[in-house]
């Protein structure tokens, strides 16, 4: 299916929110996700759907010092 993560057009095979942090190869732990405007609680990514056309926007929190 396509969506729009980040602004970019991209297929994906995932079928939820937490499938999709994961075909991204981030930790689903550190992730803060909108989908369509709206911030998904982190609770909520395992049952979540992904639609055609969605717009996610995926941000990775980043500690350092």
């Amino acid at each position: 299916m396509q969506i729009q993560l980040n602004g970019e057009a991209r297929d994906v095979a995932a079928d939820t929110i937490q499938a999709l942090v994961l075909e991204c190869g981030l930790d689903p732990r550190k992730v803060a996700v909108e989908r369509n405007l709206e911030i998904v609680p982190r609770s909520l990514h395992p049952t979540t759907a992904l639609a055609e056309g969605d717009r996610i926007e995926l941000v990775q929190f980043v500690g350092g010092g």
